[in-house]
């Protein structure tokens, strides 16, 4: 009986420790934790310059992409941190293996056999603000029809053009895969 009223209590603890993840902005995608005793926050006099590289193909064409979710999670948490979204300016820039991760639903289904699970996010994103660009030379490469993109994205030349490009106009680079 002992054993049954500490597991009981242990397991009381946890469940009243759990949290419920939030979507401050972008509303279904990106969920984040409150962390009110958090002592290093953003700072929301600031004006957040971020670009962010994402090259990954997803290995589950059937799931969400890891890193383009992740990109609606730094949204969340910078405006969950109290930045306003006038003070956030997150540009994306897909190559590589994501670069299938952009295609409309019929180009993606054609690829998969599967529909894409990201258009929904992909375009909670692009009304979140985030600029949605893609590598014009992986486009190319991987032989996919610029066409087939859904229109929240726009082609860049390159990856590498563009990601130097933001970087000398202060841009903090980050990389998800």
């Amino acid at each position: 009986m002992k054993f049954l009223a500490i597991t009981f209590l242990t397991l009381l603890t946890v469940v009243a420790q759990s949290q419920t993840r939030v979507f401050p902005l972008v509303k279904n995608y990106g969920g984040i934790f409150e962390i009110p005793y958090a002592v290093e926050k953003p700072d929301p006099t600031l004006d957040y310059k971020i670009v962010i590289e994402v090259e990954r193909e997803s290995e589950h064409p059937d799931s969400l992409s890891w890193a383009i979710n992740n990109v609606a999670r730094l949204v969340n948490l910078h405006v969950m941190g109290g930045v306003p979204k006038e003070k956030l300016d997150v540009v994306m820039v897909i190559h590589g293996g994501a670069t299938y991760n952009v295609m409309e639903n019929s180009a993606y289904m054609k690829k998969y056999k599967t529909n894409n699970p990201n258009l929904r996010l992909i375009k909670e994103l692009s009304d979140a603000g985030v600029k949605i660009l893609v590598c014009g030379q992986s486009l190319i490469n991987r032989k996919v029809d610029r066409s087939k993109m859904v229109p929240e994205v726009k082609i860049a030349t390159s990856m590498l053009t563009t990601l130097t490009t933001y970087q000398l106009e202060g841009y903090a680079l980050l990389k998800f895969n």
